[in-house]
């Protein structure tokens, strides 16, 4: 099985990072390109493209001056530890041990405006560019039409490696369009949490991101190569609802008021 995550807006680069094991990104050429882009674009055009505030667009623009590779552990560092954000909070890659991570990076992905496909260990240099800027490219008007097909392509050629070729999407709707589901060769599969909350189950936002990283740590921690082992999820309180659940939809909720 494969697992996608989507990347957090903040990051870490001041912690020390808790392994030396690094990878490079496989799309930096094609990431190069989109640099190339942004590197045109002023302060304002920034803040007015990504609806980020003056300051922030500033940091971007100069991000984007400083990007440069290749990438080492001096100015780079490994995305799964440079994320941080709710997703991030329940995945707490820094606690993982090497052969987690040596897991993960066979098992997961980060989908990212960017980069393309991240694994936990490729290196990255900071950046804001969210999947669903409308910046205009040689491959179309955004960037779904820019990393739509190599994501795809990326995804199917890791599912062809798998015993068991399912897609695990735990990444948000904003990102995981950015894949083309009906190309995908294998089963998709879509984990949804859910709190009890006013007298019913519903999706809250802040408890979903951070149960999409919880339950990554469980398939990493467990070795979790099935849809059926998935179903044994029980981190904070979560429990698999058969009833509510289908082939494509696994159901997992909490009765803790949120």
């Amino acid at each position: 099985m494969i697992f996608v995550l989507s990347p957090a807006k903040t990051l870490d680069f001041e912690t020390p990072p808790t392994t030396r094991t690094h990878t490079q990104p496989e799309f930096l050429d094609h990431s190069a390109q989109l640099i190339a882009l942004l590197r045109k674009l002023s302060p304002a055009d920034v803040a007015a493209l990504m609806d980020i505030s003056d300051p922030l667009a500033a940091l971007n623009v100069a991000r984007y001056d400083a990007w440069s590779p290749p990438f080492t552990p001096a100015n780079a560092k490994q995305a799964v530890l440079a994320f941080d954000g709710d997703v991030y909070d329940g995945l707490r890659a820094p606690d993982l041990r090497k052969a987690d991570l040596d897991y993960a990076q066979k098992h997961l992905r980060i989908l990212s405006g960017l980069y393309g496909l991240l694994r936990p260990l490729d290196l990255m240099q900071p950046y804001r560019l969210e999947m669903g800027t409308k910046l205009a490219n040689p491959r179309g008007k955004d960037l779904y039409a820019f990393w739509g097909e190599r994501q795809t392509e990326a995804l199917n050629a890791l599912l062809a490696k798998q015993k068991n070729k399912v897609l695990v999407n735990l990444a948000s709707e904003e990102y995981f369009k950015s894949v083309k589901p009906k190309r995908l060769a294998g089963r998709l599969l879509t984990p949804v949490f859910e709190e009890w909350k006013g007298g019913r189950y519903k999706i809250v936002s802040f408890f979903a991101k951070k149960a999409r990283g919880l339950m990554a740590r469980y398939a990493i921690v467990n070795r979790i190569d099935t849809p059926e082992g998935l179903q044994g999820f029980d981190y904070e309180g979560y429990a698999f609802d058969r009833k509510a659940s289908n082939d494509d939809t696994f159901v997992f909720r909490r009765r803790q008021e949120a």
